[in-house]
């Protein structure tokens, strides 16, 4: 492997995790030397006072070390690159495998999805530079160019002259066909509930396929948004029926709510269910636990801790390989939208339930699915044979 293929283990630049204060992490690139690259601190920073979550921020800093590690050992000025050598970054970002620490046998290859979304923070990166002029000002002429849309989707305001019509489009991607989201069928969905060890995971698990929350969303849950009653008057909420409330704010973990506004879902039976036998084992394996987060620590140190990202990541990890098929958090999103869109929810309702801002979003999960297509086919054939007798 060559010199260059080292980068992302080897490079001068990594990406650290720095606590900032008991509720806010921060990442930052250092060098060999422990010493801070200032210019990247500097766009990181930038992250968080956009309130831009802190996973976000570990997944730029990462990205954006990456970058530095390259050009350093490709021989590349990063305040002044010239475009064949960002494309071929790109390219070399889907040519070279990424080798893990400790791994035996060859690295694995990027997908063309990774390398463009590398390449996209890498262009806000220096395009930030650009503005602060520490890279060259015709930098980011290069990273996009105009491009009329002949085409728009539905709702898109085109302006009153079509001066709409014209927007930025990037340079420097890879041509990517359009991906169904991955979704976990029926039978899965109940193994990776039944696989679940204990009340509290079976409930995370249960909560992200029923509520289609992300992640983060879910590991920054309170106590105090969960009104699991028939009616919540008394908690100072005029919602009826069992609800949560999905918040933006700071928490001791450092999970975020990507959507700034709040908003609420409406949860079932069977959710109240799995919560109150959570409950019941929150109390038995850690009593005492001041701690309004919904999801802590129960059975390793510290106990009462909120329950972190990689602590989540873990056990749906574990989850997956108790299963045999692969299971992420995102994908139980994914099958939860999927599910509405296909039991005949309007999209603008599953557009609310996932906190969608932009229609855009929600409209992935308006596809065709494979199980449609096959009832499709099986209905018109049955009708086929019921004419023909």
């Amino acid at each position: 492997m060559s010199d260059v293929a080292q980068a992302s283990l080897i490079g001068r630049f990594r990406a650290e995790r720095a606590v900032a204060s008991p509720e806010e992490t921060a990442w930052v690139i250092i060098d060999a030397d422990w010493n801070l690259h200032v210019e990247a601190c500097s766009y990181l920073a930038s992250l968080r006072a956009a309130d831009r979550s802190p996973n976000t921020e570990r997944v730029y800093a990462g990205r954006v070390a990456l970058f530095l590690n390259y050009c350093e050992l490709a021989g590349v000025d990063w305040h002044d690159p010239e475009f064949a050598q960002l494309h071929a970054f790109l390219r070399w970002l889907v040519t070279e495998p990424v080798q893990r620490p400790g791994a035996a046998g060859p690295g694995r290859l990027r997908s063309k999805g990774t390398a463009n979304a590398i390449v996209t923070t890498t262009s806000e990166f220096l395009k930030f530079g650009a503005r602060l002029g520490w890279v060259a000002v015709r930098v980011p002429g290069m990273l996009s160019q105009p491009k009329y849309l002949h085409f728009v989707p539905p709702g898109f305001d085109t302006g009153e002259r079509d001066q709409f019509r014209t927007v930025q489009e990037r340079t420097l991607k890879f041509r990517e066909g359009t991906a169904e989201p991955q979704l976990l069928m029926e039978d899965e969905m109940a193994a990776v509930v039944a696989a679940a060890s204990n009340a509290r995971d079976r409930f995370l698990v249960t909560a992200l396929l029923a509520t289609g929350m992300r992640i983060g969303e879910a590991l920054g849950l309170r106590r105090s948004d969960v009104h699991f009653l028939a009616r919540s008057e008394a908690l100072g909420c005029g919602i009826p029926g069992p609800h949560l409330h999905v918040i933006r704010r700071i928490n001791e973990n450092s999970a975020l709510a990507k959507s700034r506004y709040p908003r609420t879902i409406p949860v079932t039976e069977r959710l109240v269910e799995a919560y109150s036998d959570y409950q019941f084992e929150r109390d038995r394996f850690g009593p005492g636990v001041d701690n309004d987060a919904v999801f802590v620590n129960l059975f390793r140190e510290p106990r009462g801790r909120s329950m972190s990202y990689s602590n989540a990541k873990e056990m749906v990890d574990r989850l997956a390989r108790d299963c045999g098929f692969t299971v992420r958090p995102h994908m139980l999103r994914h099958t939860a939208a999927t599910r509405w869109i296909e039991a005949g929810v309007d999209p603008d309702v599953v557009q609310a339930l996932l906190g969608h801002v932009s229609f855009t979003s929600t409209e992935r999960y308006i596809h065709a699915s494979k199980k449609r297509m096959r009832e499709a086919v099986e209905t018109t054939a049955s009708a086929r044979r019921d004419t023909s007798r």
